[in-house]
């Protein structure tokens, strides 16, 4: 080393708490996804029976457009793998270890991809914990545009397919950035 150079610091390494709280916003917002989607399943099913659809059994919030219904999914969206429910659990689980392990993969230590891990991590948990309790997924928010109507789904479903769309938004501005630093 050269007179009036500075010494080389080397840093600590990051203790546990250091690594999970920079994974804080995920985090959280996992938790309040998962603790919206299981009270908005709680009230639903304590104020209507399961298979609540239909005229004079869902509450109209929008007359034609929006109602509350209470009813069960055995499968994934739209209904695909229906009576598949501990398939889809154990689909869960594994989908969960693999945001872990790969989490340097995907790159969660940046904040947009933590928002989109929060909304999915936080809705896969909610829907996990339904088909455990309940052997189905509780949907209850039912639209219809004219005579289409849209398939039931929940707070959980939701926060999913954000989860997904702000993930390949993230993925797709953040993709031509690193090719051109390989240039």
């Amino acid at each position: 080393m050269q007179a009036g150079q500075p010494t080389p610091t080397t840093a600590a390494p990051a203790s546990r708490w250091q690594r999970i709280l920079s994974y804080r916003l995920l985090l959280v917002l996992a938790v309040v996804i998962f603790g919206l989607d299981q009270v908005t399943k709680l009230w639903i099913i304590e104020r209507m029976p399961l298979g609540s659809y239909g005229p004079g059994e869902s509450i109209t919030v929008i007359p034609g457009f929006f109602y509350l219904v209470h009813v069960g999914n055995t499968g994934a969206a739209w209904s695909m793998l229906t009576g598949k429910s501990t398939l889809l659990a154990f689909i869960a689980i594994i989908t969960l270890a693999g945001i872990y392990f790969f989490r340097s993969t995907l790159g969660l230590r940046d904040r947009l991809a933590q928002i989109a891990f929060g909304l999915l991590c936080g809705g896969i948990v909610g829907n996990l914990v339904d088909r455990i309790q309940h052997q189905h997924v509780v949907d209850f928010l039912d639209f219809h545009f004219g005579s289409y109507v849209y398939p039931t789904f929940n707070v959980a479903d939701s926060a999913i397919c954000v989860g997904v769309v702000l993930y390949l938004w993230h993925s797709f501005k953040t993709q031509p950035a690193a090719v051109a630093e390989k240039s």
